[in-house]
């Protein structure tokens, strides 16, 4: 059992370590009307197409060095220092704002800010001539949130409320292109409900920032002072990372194949309502002690959990059941194939196509169904949702999915594939990695490469190669730091695709065509 073929040893990954960036909390009182502004990202963005998020961004070298060469310059903000250099920058680039000499924002002028986007460096130019003069800048650190460990490209992320004295100053995109196509000011309670009825898409340390945010508003009925309160928690660490108001993500460390590191388990239903755990795959130590807290959170909400869902019966998915059910207890549902690795006296339901459940919250109820997509491993199911689908193993948004030849089938992956795109979902919520919030272009370049590399494989038999080793060669010849044991297997997989469509034959070991 198991998607990597024998003998393979799977290579130790490390979580890489998160940049530094900035965002700015851009905000304005209209007739004691809090607000705050986002942007929308346009839908070809590789991250977060179609999000709402802040302006901001990385630190760059350029912010750094100019910290250095003039270390007077925001003295006063001590370890925010760089950030906000950098925040600045970002400000003029993203919304062509900027602060004058008594820190009041202001708009940026055309011909300056075209030069900033051609050029970084331009800025800190633009300072040292005074034609930017800025002496204050008023903004703290409201809230510090770190990319989830599951992440290729992680970020350390400061967010800076920065607050807007005039109520006429609107922001503009900037030459050329933007990750932005809309600006538009929120009231912070209607954007959180927004998002609640899944009318809007927010990046996960949005959601709880916000969250942070309208708590202390309903409190003080003043975004300035909530913002006061918050600079002075400065809440970091942990926190929830809600993909989507019925759709929470707990990264488990596990053994999968890199560039992963983590198997994502998903808490299903509202806070405080029926909750489903899918795919809990903690057996490290450190993994089970994740697992519990997170349950404890659970249980002190209120909620109950109703059933654990296994996606499907790989080791990376099913973790340690024993050490699992001393940490909580809770009905197994599970597909017939997968409930043959499931212990005997554990208690186990099965699950299958068309099967459907409703969990109760306090907002209402959510409905959710199972499909079947045993491409990639027999049994194999995804939990389908208003939010969007959860997909299992059978795609990913960073790396690739294996169609182990021994148990996997390559035809049925491919229709699994084509499924998903017909069924056009919000999002996919996948086993490893993060969200896909574009599910139709990347199931659209899965199914392509799919198809492509079955032609190539058949094209090379149909050339006269019949070994295994000799093909799989010629597959991946322009393809670096590939591991010739999987690559194998791959083409094993396509090749029996192709013996089962009557395209080639086998015969001792060797293939031809039919």
């Amino acid at each position: 059992m198991g998607e990597t073929p024998l003998g393979f040893v799977m290579p130790k990954t490390n979580v890489s370590e998160p940049k530094l960036s900035a965002s700015a909390v851009i905000s304005r009182s209209i007739n004691n009307h809090n607000e705050i502004l986002l942007g929308h990202r346009v839908s070809e963005m590789p991250s977060f197409p179609d999000f709402w998020s802040f302006p901001g961004g990385g630190i760059s070298k350029v912010d750094i060095k100019f910290g250095e060469n003039h270390p007077n310059f925001l003295a006063t903000m001590g370890e925010d220092r760089i950030a906000a250099i950098a925040l600045l920058r970002e400000l003029v680039e993203e919304v062509g704002f900027t602060p004058n000499k008594d820190g009041k924002m202001i708009k940026i002028d055309h011909k300056i800010r075209e030069s900033i986007c051609k050029e970084k460096e331009n800025w800190a130019k633009n300072i040292e001539n005074e034609e930017i003069l800025i002496t204050k800048f008023d903004a703290e650190v409201i809230s510090e949130r770190v990319t989830p460990p599951f992440a290729p490209i992680r970020f350390k992320n400061k967010f800076f409320h920065v607050e807007i004295s005039n109520v006429e100053l609107e922001p503009t995109f900037p030459p050329g292109r933007s990750e932005f196509d809309e600006f538009r000011w929120w009231n912070p309670i209607l954007l959180l409900n927004s998002w609640k009825m899944n009318e809007i898409r927010l990046p996960p340390p949005i959601v709880t920032l916000i969250k942070d945010l309208v708590n202390e508003i309903e409190n003080t009925n003043n975004i300035k002072f909530a913002c006061k309160i918050l600079s002075k928690k400065r809440p970091s660490g942990y926190h929830r990372i809600e993909f989507s108001p019925d759709v929470e993500c707990l990264p488990l460390r596990t053994k999968t194949l890199p560039p992963a590191t983590h198997t994502n388990c998903y808490i299903l239903g509202e806070e405080g309502g029926d909750r489903v755990i899918v795919d809990p795959a903690a057996k490290t130590n450190d993994s089970l002690l994740d697992l519990a807290s997170k349950i404890k959170e659970i249980n002190d909400s209120g909620s109950k959990i109703i059933a654990t869902i296994y996606t499907h019966r790989h080791p990376d998915h099913i973790g340690d059941l024993s050490k699992i059910s001393k940490i909580y207890q809770a009905p197994i549902w599970i597909s017939e194939e997968t409930k043959k690795f499931i212990p005997s006296d554990m208690e186990s339901s099965v699950v299958s196509e068309g099967d459907d459940f409703i969990l109760n919250g306090p907002s209402g109820k959510t409905s959710w169904s199972v499909i079947e997509t045993s491409g990639h491993c027999p049994g194999h199911i995804c939990i389908i949702g208003e939010s969007g689908i959860v997909s299992g193993d059978n795609c990913v948004g960073v790396g690739s999915i294996l169609v182990p030849s021994g148990e996997g089938n390559m035809g049925k992956y491919i229709e699994g594939l084509e499924r998903l795109k017909k069924m056009k979902p919000k999002m996919l919520f996948p086993g490893h990695g993060p969200l896909v919030a574009n599910p139709d272009k990347l199931l659209s370049k899965y199914i392509e490469h799919r198809k492509n590399r079955h032609n190539k494989i058949f094209d090379i038999v149909r050339s006269g190669q019949n070994n295994l080793n000799k093909i799989s060669q010629l597959v991946y010849l322009n393809e670096r730091g590939v591991n010739l044991t999987l690559a194998e297997d791959q083409v094993l997989a396509h090749l029996k695709l192709l013996i089962e469509e009557e395209k080639i034959k086998e015969v001792d070991r060797q293939y031809y065509l039919y």
